[in-house]
């Protein structure tokens, strides 16, 4: 049995999240760096079986795509070049950023950590898995 793992892409960082091998728990997993990721998913992959990649679907409100589709969908295809034999799917990551500020300023964290944008990447990450392994 292999993980899910979930990509929050955004052109600075992303937050990565994974489910367990029984894909029953989301957790997250780590903030890296736009450029830096791909050499993290080779790395995260060769010692981890992943199922499938889970990456947001940023949209506006009336449906359409936003405007941060244009640097996702470059990334996308290298995804899928880079791991032919892992299937991407997306999900729609409306309000994740929103929904993790939120979760992270009532957790009680000091003001310093709940300004901590990675741990909010993290968290936006975790929300777009577990609203995903809702659907399936």
């Amino acid at each position: 049995m292999g993980r899910i793992l979930a990509i929050d892409y955004g052109r600075k960082r992303v937050g990565l999240a994974v489910t367990d091998e029984l894909k029953m728990i989301a957790t997250a997993l780590d903030t890296v760096s736009a450029v830096d990721l791909l050499d993290y998913l080779k790395k995260y992959v060769s010692e981890n079986k992943v199922e499938c990649f889970v990456v947001g679907e940023p949209k506006q409100m009336n449906n359409l795509p936003s405007e941060s589709e244009i640097y996702i969908q470059p990334f996308l295809r290298k995804l899928r070049k880079e791991f032919p034999d892992i299937p991407v799917k997306r999900t729609d990551e409306r309000f994740t950023s929103l929904i993790a500020t939120r979760a992270i300023r009532e957790s009680g964290l000091k003001k310093k950590d709940r300004q901590n944008k990675a741990l909010v990447d993290k968290m936006s990450a975790v929300l777009i898995l577990q609203s995903y392994m809702e659907s399936i």
